[in-house]
């Protein structure tokens, strides 16, 4: 059996200590004390934003020094972390989430389909799954749950969940147009695979131009969503898998 919470958070720019902070916040609350795992949003370590200037500035190698503080300072959260960063490797840029337990790498997941607006980034090109308390699971991170391939290669190795980390800060007209249409690509996935999927994005204002909804929620595998954190604030949903 595997208890998830799924976190939805502000959107943090820059600030990798405002981060592991909020990380450490939520692994402390009461309704996450008997939690396994729990899921942040895309790019969440060191905010999304796919500007050169940000990406340069903040991308972290996973066997840099800088990484190594974030792990040690994660090595008091007693549940496994899942949570997105941008992450460096030589040359390349990757859009990547990490799981971590007990501040120890366990693995990354690289996102393989890249929206126009990723050009700076490298697709990933493998799908690896983990366990925790004897349940697979697999990560898609936002764009990936547009297709089907994405969710179906976990899927196939014996995942019963789906994490997907997401980030949906908008300009406000496509953030109100999108803020329910994200559950209708993600129970789709849910259906073909029969698989949970649980999600974590960001919300609030960026400025006057973007803002962030949502959602962060709970899908089972009929694509039914069971549990959401309502739209434009900050909290956690939970899910019981076994």
């Amino acid at each position: 059996m595997l208890r998830i919470g799924a976190c939805q958070t502000p959107e943090l720019l820059g600030d990798i200590d405002a981060a592991v902070a909020c990380i450490a916040a939520f692994a402390t609350r009461d309704d996450a004390r008997d939690l396994d795992l729990l899921l942040f949003p895309e790019g969440f370590l060191q905010g999304y934003l796919v500007e050169p200037g940000h990406l340069n500035r903040h991308a972290l190698s996973l066997g840099s020094p800088g990484f190594a503080a974030v792990l040690r300072r994660l090595r008091p959260v007693r549940q496994t972390l899942v949570f997105g960063l941008i992450e460096s490797d030589g040359d390349a840029l990757y859009n990547s989430a990490v799981v971590v337990t007990g501040g120890e790498l366990a693995g990354v997941y690289r996102k393989t389909h890249l929206t126009d607006g990723e050009r700076y980034f490298d697709s990933g090109g493998s799908y690896p799954t983990f366990v925790r308390n004897g349940v697979r699971f697999g990560i898609n991170i936002c764009y990936d749950t547009r297709f089907p391939e994405a969710a179906a290669a976990v899927a196939g190795q014996g995942a019963r969940v789906l994490l997907v980390p997401a980030q949906n800060m908008m300009r406000r007209p496509a953030a109100w147009e999108w803020r329910d249409r994200h559950h209708e690509i993600r129970a789709a996935r849910a259906r073909e695979t029969r698989m949970w999927l649980i999600s974590a994005d960001v919300t609030g204002e960026r400025d006057e131009l973007r803002i962030g909804y949502g959602p962060t929620s709970v899908l089972n595998p009929a694509g039914q969503v069971v549990a959401q954190v309502p739209l434009g604030t900050t909290g956690m949903v939970t899910a019981t898998v076994s």
